[in-house]
């Protein structure tokens, strides 16, 4: 709505016959962790700035403001959507769960945590991709099954945009640790520039599909 309102004043003010008058930049909020806020990495080879240049190639105008907290968890996520969602933003990306499986946080908490965060951005009427998360076998198959479930049961409950993995441009390469190993920084969480560049080029087009949800917004 934010958007239709912006372009009909542009559209008003603007005079007749400027091209691509209504074309309008998209601003997008990458809320997240560490993989988001690019820890161990330059600042220009981190996710965000990869993946707005990604973006620029593939011909789209947005803004991507880098609002990942290195430590962050679904509960920080929440208590900070409020001053992340200002009046400019028109999409979210929402990559948080990581550090909850870390440290063995029930799913429940982090299904109602991330819902906090959806129900934020639906009453501010932006777009939101949610990327899911895979819990380790290692706490065993009850809490990997309710923790694997939360991203596509939430996806579906608020319409959101829905990518099953942060990694997905890796996954090919899972079999092969010695190939994967390049792309991983020395902590074997982490990706390296170049696991970056391929985990963006594996959610880029998630990324534009969000970019056509917010222009309609």
């Amino acid at each position: 709505m934010r958007k239709f309102f912006l372009g009909l004043m542009f559209c008003l003010c603007a005079p007749f016959g400027v091209p691509g008058a209504m074309a309008a930049e998209v601003t997008i909020a990458a809320l997240g962790d560490s993989l988001t806020q690019g820890y161990g990495l330059p600042e220009w080879e981190g996710f965000v700035p990869q993946m707005r240049g990604w973006l620029a190639d593939h011909g789209a105008d947005v803004r991507l403001i880098n609002a990942g907290v290195s430590g962050d968890t679904t509960a920080g996520g929440a208590a900070r959507v409020g001053w992340t969602l200002t009046p400019d933003v028109d999409a979210m990306i929402v990559a948080l769960g990581g550090n909850d499986l870390l440290r063995g946080i029930a799913p429940e908490v982090a299904r109602a945590n991330l819902e906090a965060i959806l129900q934020a951005a639906r009453e501010a009427e932006v777009a939101v991709l949610l990327i899911g998360m895979q819990a380790p076998g290692n706490y065993g198959p009850d809490y990997k099954a309710a923790f694997d479930a939360i991203y596509p049961d939430l996806a579906a409950q608020y319409g959101t945009l829905y990518a099953e993995s942060f990694f997905a441009g890796l996954e090919g390469l899972r079999k092969d640790p010695a190939a994967l190993g390049r792309y991983m920084q020395d902590d074997g969480i982490h990706p390296s520039a170049e696991g970056v560049e391929k985990i963006v080029a594996g959610l880029g087009p998630k990324v534009l599909e969000l970019v056509a949800r917010a222009g309609q917004e």
